[in-house]
């Protein structure tokens, strides 16, 4: 044999290999699954309760992790399962998520409104943004809050949050505290329609722009009336479907991000290929969601691979959780606070300007 030949690995040495990679991740999925069905069971109980998700499993699993992880710290041997369940679960739910979108429902909502709602989510962003730099929030903090306010609140900030490299502590305050505005929103969004005049058109235009999930979106809007909740939705999926460009915008600016390793200071790498201006998981998502738009995804599909997207993404954010340091997103909360309060103001205002400016009736 040469002595520059490679050294031949048995297969019972690579079988060892695989035993000892899923015993070292178990341990941490099963903690963040075990917080996954507290949270699952929390909603049920909430859902049975009153009729709606007010405080979806995603946010309460989060809450649980940082629970957990302040009366106790996980050592080396969930660490590695935590950190799997955070990046790499993740990223196998945002590609399921493309499942559930179709090109067909914009194209029926009509031109005008579909650039209006484009318009909407792209002053949004920016404005957020701006606001949350101003504040002297990180750059990466800046883009969660502005994604989860302007798209789609706790699924947008878990699938940008991969794109950017943003830290746990991070994702968990940006989440924590849209969730908190997403209940406020939910029981005081339907004042507008007295104190605004809406007609209940105007109102799940503005419902749709405004609320932050789908479900939240039904709970807004059902108790104002079906035309309502109707046009809620069908703005609300349209507005989701922006997650898709605008992550793919974000993995192109990512690597100009300020260096929070590097104390602030420009990251100027060489000129990465496809696979890293746009991971893996994002191609994934849009190309499921064109076979979905082509009607090459079954209809009988789509709510299975929906519902496993949504539960890998309760169960990262159960990771994720577990990876935060309460004290550290106490001292954050105060600017984070007000970033997204004055965020969501100018989205509210941007949406009422364009339901004016469409003359929507």
């Amino acid at each position: 044999m040469s002595a520059d030949a490679p050294p031949k690995t048995s297969p019972h040495a690579a079988s060892r290999s695989t035993a000892t990679t899923s015993a070292t991740v178990l341990p941490g999925i099963g903690l963040c699954a075990a917080i996954t069905a507290v949270a699952m069971a929390a909603q049920a109980l909430e859902e049975r309760a009153t009729g709606h998700p007010y405080v979806e499993a995603l946010v309460l699993a989060i809450l649980i992790g940082i629970a957990v992880r302040t009366a106790w710290t996980p050592d080396a041997r969930f660490r590695t399962g935590i950190a799997f369940s955070a990046k790499q679960l993740l990223e196998v739910a945002v590609v399921l998520l493309g499942a559930s979108l179709s090109l067909g429902a914009i194209l029926a909502s009509g031109p005008a409104l579909l650039a209006g709602i484009v318009g909407t989510v792209v002053i949004g962003i920016a404005a957020s943004i701006g606001i949350c730099r101003a504040l002297g929030l990180p750059a990466r903090m800046a883009i969660l809050v502005a994604c989860g306010n302007a798209i789609c609140g706790n699924s947008a900030i878990a699938a940008v949050a991969p794109v950017i490299g943003a830290e746990p502590k991070d994702i968990a305050a940006a989440i924590a505290f849209t969730a908190v505005l997403g209940v406020l929103m939910v029981l005081g969004l339907p004042l507008f329609v007295p104190l605004a005049g809406l007609s209940d058109n105007q109102y799940g235009v503005l419902a749709g722009l405004t609320v932050y999930a789908v479900p939240q979106v039904l709970a807004a809007t059902v108790p104002v009336s079906l035309l309502s909740t109707q046009v809620g939705t069908l703005v609300k999926l349209v507005r989701v479907l922006m997650l898709g460009p605008v992550v793919v915008a974000f993995s192109l600016i990512a690597p100009r991000l300020p260096s929070a390793a590097a104390g602030g200071a420009e990251a100027r790498p060489a000129r990465p290929g496809l696979t890293k201006l746009v991971p893996w998981f994002i191609l994934g998502f849009l190309a499921l969601a064109t076979l979905r738009s082509l009607g090459l995804v079954p209809d009988a599909a789509v709510k299975p691979l929906t519902q496993l997207a949504g539960v890998l993404t309760i169960l990262s954010m159960a990771a994720l959780g577990l990876g935060v340091d309460v004290r550290v997103l106490a001292r954050v909360g105060g600017r984070v606070t007000l970033a997204v309060t004055a965020s969501l103001a100018v989205l509210i205002a941007v949406s009422l300007c364009l339901i004016t400016g469409l003359a929507i009736r």
